[in-house]
């Protein structure tokens, strides 16, 4: 961008936008099944956005000098609390900070010899890696059932030792949206004398709903004995707008771990209870306008509207020739593959009768339908990840046809064509000696194109990933990154 001589009126800038965000997928209408959550109920978010914009330039900083932060975050941590069996609590940025801040607590609390480490389900979110990666703690996997796609007790034991600091547990796994076990790996724990954080960013604010609308939902928050701190996304399914999440502790001693403070230098006062300084208490503002505009009637409404589609769902995928719903999910995440695909093959097509997921979903995307693909990874195949929002069962049938049409596509098309020797290719590539625009052109080479505009065909990308090894998905998908924002 270059900057304009002169400033530019608001209604260009706005029309500026609109254009920009042409090629942006929508965030309302239930089509995008992944990254939003819609209540289908427009006064709420009117109310949520105009709390935001109220709050948009209090910096909550500093606490004292705008106690409105204060109240507004005592009111939404509390009702956190007072849903998922007290304790204290933080209002973060999202999930990822809200597991820093847990790790952070349980790294400071529990001094070792050698370098501390987590016990860590290989289902459980990549925000535990990225802890580890930024505090220094080593990451010790945990397998899962590989039919029930649940965390295993006995190897979660196994994998504890005299330097770990944290366990893990989730609720549900993003993956298949499972609960794992949390009461038998919270005594595990305990018998250790191992905090026990419980992942319930997608589940904190929506499995208790679930419950009362009639799932059965096992014991997962910090009423579990063990269960030392928990985080909770608000701007999942309580429907707050990005930037809103919750991280609990049992014991207030355990909050003040994850607090920062510095007085090691001559200029104002610094303490922190997030990763973040200054931000924007708009977050806040919208999370607390969210929570108050749609009440207990409102939340178990969408709890009961969410727990029929996403039965509507898995019942309708059930019945689609080549599909398989992985695992038996209590929540409101649904993951499906293909029925040729036992785990762990690119694509889902390992032996002809299948259907390649990552084909299917750019065939529901090129109708209107954003579903999102899933890496096979640890023997769990590849797979299509849907989230059910409270807005989905009024377009469940739309879905099934889409998803049972992308389906017909993708065996007409057959499983993604990868030129001969380019995975060879890829996991040999020396990434060093090539720079972004060397990427780019090596990238376009065999069809994909890193800085074309629209929704992307995927399937070859997601294909030759795949086929790697997650150290080297994970190289390439930095300079992936790097490329599109050159």
């Amino acid at each position: 961008m270059s900057l304009p001589d002169k400033g530019r009126s608001t209604e260009e800038l706005l029309a500026e936008i609109t254009r920009l965000k042409r090629e942006d997928l929508p965030v309302r209408g239930g089509k995008v099944t992944a990254y939003v959550y819609d209540t289908g109920r427009p006064e709420v978010h009117e109310a949520a956005a105009r709390a935001y914009f109220e709050m948009l330039e209090v910096n909550t900083l500093d606490p004292t000098a705008f106690p409105s932060v204060v109240e507004m975050e005592k009111q939404v941590v509390g009702a956190v609390a007072d849903l998922l069996g007290g304790g204290s609590g933080i209002f973060t940025s999202g999930g990822t900070e809200s597991i820093m801040l847990a790790v952070k607590a349980a790294r400071d609390a529990r001094k070792t010899e050698g370098r501390p480490r987590m016990a860590v389900p290989v289902t459980a979110h990549p925000a535990f890696h990225k802890a580890a990666h930024y505090l220094g703690l080593v990451v010790d996997a945990v397998p899962v059932d590989p039919v029930t796609f649940r965390a295993s007790p006995s190897d979660v034991e196994a994998a504890i030792t005299e330097d770990t600091v944290l366990v893990v547990a989730s609720a549900p796994s993003y993956p298949q949206g499972v609960i794992d076990p949390v009461a038998r790996i919270a005594g595990i724990a305990a018998a250790r004398g191992v905090p026990c954080h419980v992942d319930a960013c997608v589940g904190g604010w929506l499995l208790p709903w679930l419950r009362e609308a009639g799932a059965d939902i096992p014991p997962f928050d910090l009423s579990v004995p063990g269960v030392t701190s928990l985080s909770c996304d608000l701007h999942k399914f309580g429907y707050a707008p990005k930037g809103a999440s919750v991280v609990l502790f049992a014991d207030p001693a355990m909050r003040r771990r994850a607090y920062f403070a510095s007085a090691s230098w001559p200029g104002y006062t610094v303490i922190n209870a997030t990763v973040q300084s200054s931000k924007s208490a708009g977050p806040l503002g919208g999370a607390w306008a969210t929570l108050q505009a749609l009440g207990r009637e409102g939340y178990l409404e969408l709890g009961r509207t969410t727990l029929a589609a996403a039965r509507e769902l898995r019942a309708g995928i059930a019945k689609i020739p080549g599909l398989r719903v992985l695992g038996d999910p209590e929540s409101a995440l649904v993951a499906f593959g293909s029925d040729g695909d036992s785990g762990g093959d690119s694509g889902g097509d390992s032996d002809g009768d299948g259907v390649d997921v990552f084909v299917l979903s750019d065939e529901a995307r090129r109708r209107g339908w954003f579903l999102q693909p899933q890496l096979s990874y640890a023997g769990i195949p590849a797979n299509i990840h849907i989230t059910v929002t409270g807005v989905t069962l009024r377009g469940v049938e739309a879905m099934l046809e889409v998803i049972a049409e992308a389906v017909e596509a993708a065996r007409e098309r057959g499983p993604a064509k990868l030129p001969e020797g380019l995975v060879e290719l890829v996991a040999g590539l020396d990434l060093d000696a090539l720079d972004d625009a060397a990427f780019g052109e090596l990238a376009s080479a065999v069809g994909v194109d890193l800085g074309g505009s629209g929704q992307p065909e995927m399937a070859v990308v997601n294909a030759v990933l795949d086929a790697l090894p997650a150290d080297r998905r994970e190289a390439i998908l930095i300079r992936f990154l790097s490329v599109i924002y050159s």
